[in-house]
């Protein structure tokens, strides 16, 4: 049996590397690690790789940044000849990004099967790319692999028939539990003059929060008051950095003495830096699920979340990018005492195991 494994984002090889540790105990697979280029540079990507024990890809596309459009439809010409050249027997994608999507389309039109990891999640707000990434390769996929038990009870409303839907857990657990031990010897905040829990961290990259200098503005605005009461650790993303020098909004955020820019990290150290935060602030996904399995208090700087459990179990709230809720939350969160949630079912580092078994015990080939 023959799969092409999907990656195109730093996201997506944290998702990847358990499962493909785990379909390595089987003789009868063989697999091939596809990297679209969607997302690569040294700092943000390569590293990972080198982390988390990952093969070099056997295929790279490097299809750069683009519009969406030009980025999906470089995909799928490239990916295109990759499945006429290989004839896998299985498309394996993760998470919602281009990547995802172009790949499972294109699978599809080719009759491959396709597996989407992460299936069934939803922020229930079609303006985010990643949600009609979501819709359109779950309703494409052959196994959806759901994370959390709102995923199945959203493709039960959407009518996918259930023998398709797999409920394995999380398989971000997965590498968080394998490093765990690793990450917790890091000494990243002390290297970086600062006092367990006496710290916040906060990650910004998402085009509606850095590609409108309004919204940017107010964000660092939130960030001056706050950065008066508690010292801010910001690992600034390369995009984050080129819109707020083109916004002239650079200057402000170096006037702000205790926000600490510091360089993208790797998994490990960023991990450290999370674990031993008083809190969080963030508009990732995947740092919404690595704050609720850690216990560490989050908020989300975006106005809704595919990551519902999160909230619904962990220790994540969503306030948006509005000055004041955020200054309001987090003075909240810097006066209340720990706020403890819990691990949702089956975030218990065994989602890629279950992953392994299914696909292994149930070979198809559509059509």
């Amino acid at each position: 049996m023959r799969i092409v494994n999907v990656v195109g984002a730093r996201p997506n090889l944290i998702k990847i590397a358990p499962i493909i540790e785990q379909l390595g105990q089987y003789p009868q697979i063989t697999q091939i690690l596809l990297h679209t280029g969607q997302h690569y540079d040294y700092t943000m990507s390569k590293i990972f790789f080198e982390q988390l024990g990952l093969p070099e890809p056997d295929i790279y596309l490097g299809v750069g940044s683009a519009s969406h459009a030009q980025q999906t439809a470089r995909i799928m010409v490239g990916f295109e000849q990759v499945l006429a050249e290989y004839r896998p027997d299985l498309v394996l994608v993760v998470g919602d990004v281009n990547s995802t999507l172009a790949c499972a389309i294109t699978a599809v039109k080719l009759r491959v099967p396709l597996a989407h990891v992460e299936a069934g999640l939803r922020s229930f707000d079609r303006r985010m790319p990643e949600e009609i990434n979501r819709i359109v390769t779950d309703a494409l996929s052959d196994y959806l692999f759901t994370p959390c038990a709102d995923a199945n009870q959203n493709l039960q409303r959407e009518g996918v028939p259930e023998e398709k839907v797999f409920f394995v857990g999380n398989v971000m657990i997965d590498t968080l539990l394998k490093y765990e031990d690793k990450v917790l010897r890091l000494d990243m905040f002390k290297q970086h003059g600062l006092r367990a829990k006496g710290y916040a961290v906060l990650t910004l990259h998402r085009p509606s929060n850095v590609d409108e200098r309004g919204v940017l503005r107010g964000i660092l605005e939130a960030l001056a008051v706050l950065q008066e009461h508690i010292k801010i650790i910001f690992p600034v993303h390369p995009r984050t950095v080129k819109m707020l020098k083109e916004f002239e909004l650079w200057e402000m955020v170096m006037s702000l003495c205790d926000l600490l820019l510091i360089e993208p990290l790797g998994y490990l150290e960023f991990l450290n830096l999370v674990a031993n935060a008083r809190f969080v602030l963030t508009d990732s996904g995947g740092v919404q699920e690595e704050t609720t399995f850690l216990g560490i208090p989050c908020l989300t700087l975006r106005e809704n979340t595919e990551w519902l459990v999160t909230v619904r179990e962990g220790t994540n709230k969503v306030v948006g990018s509005e000055k004041d809720v955020i200054v309001a939350e987090s003075r909240r969160l810097l006066n209340a005492g720990e706020e403890k949630g819990k691990p949702p079912d089956l975030w218990d580092g065994q989602a890629s195991v279950r992953i392994a078994r299914v696909i292994a015990g149930k070979p198809c080939r559509a059509g």
